[in-house]
């Protein structure tokens, strides 16, 4: 089987880890073997995060180390012994999963460290389905955790991701209605449909006008000067206090010169 440090130099990926010992060192790097035909190359730049003074500061001849190569060439092979990151900002796109370690714990959300230059964030809202008070609730600092990608803005360097997403949705089970709420609330529909039925009678079935005694005696009048007598059902709602009224009215009038 072809391991990474037998494998040919030309079917070295990028970022592909070997292991190695140091051969020689310059002003410029150091000279590796790391079992290919084509001697590995580590300059100064690529030896530690941070600026280097001398080599022979951070490696010796002799010395096994852990590299990365970076290309391979005509005739070397790259390497650093700076550990690449796994995604570089054109690999980090929408929906893709990661996994990486909590590093920061904030009450608004989490840091994730997952490979890439910068971490990228959870908010609270996307940790976990249900409600999260605080980040602290769900994860602590140094926990391994899974995310999927939401967005990425290169621009200003920011990463958002979700635990939530990749979680199963809660379905709630519709709970029964109880036999005695759903009793009472036909209970009411059925006041409510009476109470709208007397509303529509009350309006259908107006009561009969009431006539005062002035208002009798001007019908009266009109009836008899046109010949007519004067049917009793007009005068039904006439109560016997309003025939009173009407003859001691019709009794007491002063009368008038002629």
């Amino acid at each position: 089987m072809t391991t990474p440090d037998s494998a040919p130099a030309a079917a070295l990926e990028p970022k592909t880890k070997l292991s190695g010992k140091i051969l020689k060192t310059t002003l410029a790097g150091a000279l590796v073997d790391i079992g290919q035909n084509l001697p590995g190359v580590i300059h100064i730049s690529q030896l530690q995060q941070g600026a280097v003074n001398k080599v022979e500061d951070v490696v010796q001849v002799g010395q096994s180390v852990d590299v990365w190569v970076r290309r391979v060439k005509k005739d070397r092979i790259e390497l650093t012994m700076i550990e690449p990151l796994r995604f570089e900002w054109k690999e980090i796109e929408p929906d893709v999963v990661v996994k990486g370690k909590v590093v920061r714990v904030e009450s608004y959300g989490v840091f994730v460290d997952f490979g890439a230059e910068r971490p990228g964030l959870v908010h609270v809202s996307e940790l976990t389905r249900g409600y999260v008070k605080t980040a602290s609730e769900v994860v602590k600092e140094g926990d391994e955790v899974e995310a999927k990608v939401l967005d990425v803005d290169r621009r200003k360097r920011q990463i958002r991701l979700s635990m939530k997403a990749l979680q199963p949705e809660i379905v709630e089970e519709a709970k029964p209605e109880r036999e005695d709420r759903r009793k009472s609330g036909d209970a009411r529909k059925g006041k409510g449909k009476k109470q709208e039925e007397n509303y529509v009678m009350d309006v259908e079935a107006p009561s009969e006008p009431q006539f005062t005694a002035m208002q009798i005696a001007w019908q009266q009048a009109l009836e008899k000067s046109k010949g007519r007598k004067v049917r009793a059902k007009s005068y039904k709602a006439a109560t016997d206090e309003q025939e009173d009224i009407f003859n001691r009215t019709l009794g007491k009038r002063v009368p008038t010169g002629g």
